[in-house]
Order: structure tokens, then C-alpha cells, then sequence
């Protein structure tokens, strides 16, 4: 059993379905960003960044994951799948994993917001984030010119980490159109019904346009 922490945010999403691609057995522990559960003590205990998502591994002496690309990788390796054993394979996989981790992700997320949340406009600010998400998209479109996912012929982590960021390139205000590409990739990701339901875990609760800021700044900016 996996005890998953998490929240309907891009880097939770990308556990649960991660876990549902896998078929493992998980327990969905929901937590409120906007009244500070990750910060709790209970938590803190589990990822001392007080960050989400988190898992502890109960059929593997309660080991406790945190970081998602960190916990990608784990469930890959537990279960022997979405991660190349090849060497050659293996590292072009986490090359992509990476670049999802150090660009795609937090140039999205600074975009969201300054576009969204911030109480400025800050002109500069965003012509920034979303400039660097769009080149960043570029460079996924291209790498998908030449395979049907981002390591290659085969469906991997890469992939998992990458989709939910890029499905909501509308809210961070970053525009997909004329990379064909990307958008093959996006709609093929969306018809898989791990990702369907994943996307769903947990569900967002019903929260006002402040405490949505609140959240959304606890993530990335903080």
C-alpha cells in the first residue's frame, strides 16, 4: 500500500497517475495547501520541506518519498516500469525527467503567478515566464518531431511529469499553437485513462479566487 500526500496541483497529479499507470495500491491523504497542512509536524515528519507530494511505502518498511521526480523514479524502480533499464535509455529518460523538474515546471508555475495571482501586474515579470515557457515548449515540440514521447518510442516518467504542467499551458497564459507536435502528444496523454483519472486525485475542492492565491503562492513562491 502507498500512503500518497498530495493536492490538485501539476506535481501531485503527476503520483497519482503515476500510480495508476502502475496499478499499485495507494491511499489518498488530501491535503489543504491554504490552511498550512503541509506544514504540520505530522507532515513535516514525512517531507521536511513541507511541500507536497509525499508517499510512504508501507510494503517496503514504511519508506518515505519526497520530491515527485524523486518519488517518479522510486515507483519505477519498485515496480520495473516507465524507466528504461538500459544505461542509454535510462539517461535519456531522466535527462527529460530533469528538464521537466528544473524548467518546465517552475518557469510554469512563476508564470501562473505573475499572470494569475500576483496583486501587481507586473509587465516585465510575465512577459518573462511566459516567454521562457513558450521556449521551453519549443523545445518539447521539437523533441517530439522526432519520437512519439519525450525519451523515445516509449511511454515513461518523463512523459507523466511533463503532461500535467503542459495541459494547463492556458492558465499560465503560454500558447501551444503551431507546435503540432506537442499538441499529438498532449491529446494522446489526455485519451489515457490513467491520466483521466489521475487529474481527478484528489478532487479540488471549492475554494474562492484568494485562497486559490494563497496556494498557488505557497507553492512557488515560497
Amino acid at each position: 500500500m502507498i500512503e500518497l500526500y498530495t493536492a490538485a496541483t501539476p506535481n501531485g497529479h503527476k503520483i497519482s497517475i503515476a500510480l495508476e499507470e502502475l496499478g499499485l495500491e495507494y491511499r489518498v491523504h488530501a491535503l489543504d495547501l491554504s490552511a498550512q497542512e503541509q506544514k504540520t509536524a505530522e507532515f513535516l515528519a514525512i517531507n521536511p520541506n513541507g511541500r507536497i507530494p509525499a508517499i510512504i511505502d508501507r510494503d517496503n518498511d514504511d519508506v518515505a518519498v519526497f520530491e515527485s521526480g524523486a518519488i517518479l523514479i522510486y515507483l519505477a524502480e519498485k515496480t520495473g516500469r516507465l524507466l528504461p533499464t538500459d544505461l542509454k535509455a535510462r539517461s535519456r529518460t531522466l535527462q527529460w525527467l530533469m528538464f521537466q523538474m528544473g524548467g518546465v515546471g517552475p518557469m510554469l508555475g512563476q508564470a501562473n503567478v505573475f499572470y494569475r495571482y500576483f496583486p501587481e501586474k507586473i509587465p516585465a515579470a510575465i512577459e518573462r515566464y511566459q516567454h521562457e515557457g513558450r521556449r521551453l515548449f519549443e523545445v518539447l515540440n521539437t523533441q517530439l518531431s522526432h519520437h512519439r514521447y519525450l525519451s523515445g518510442d516509449e511511454y515513461s516518467i518523463a512523459d507523466i511529469a511533463t503532461w500535467p504542467w503542459v495541459r494547463i499551458h492556458d492558465w499560465s497564459g503560454v500558447s501551444v499553437d503551431g507546435l503540432e507536435h506537442l499538441q499529438r502528444w498532449l491529446d494522446e496523454l489526455a485519451a489515457r485513462p490513467a491520466c483521466q483519472k489521475g487529474i481527478e486525485i484528489p478532487p479540488r475542492r471549492e475554494q474562492s479566487d484568494a485562497d486559490l492565491a494563497k496556494e498557488i503562492n505557497q507553492m512557488v513562491i515560497r
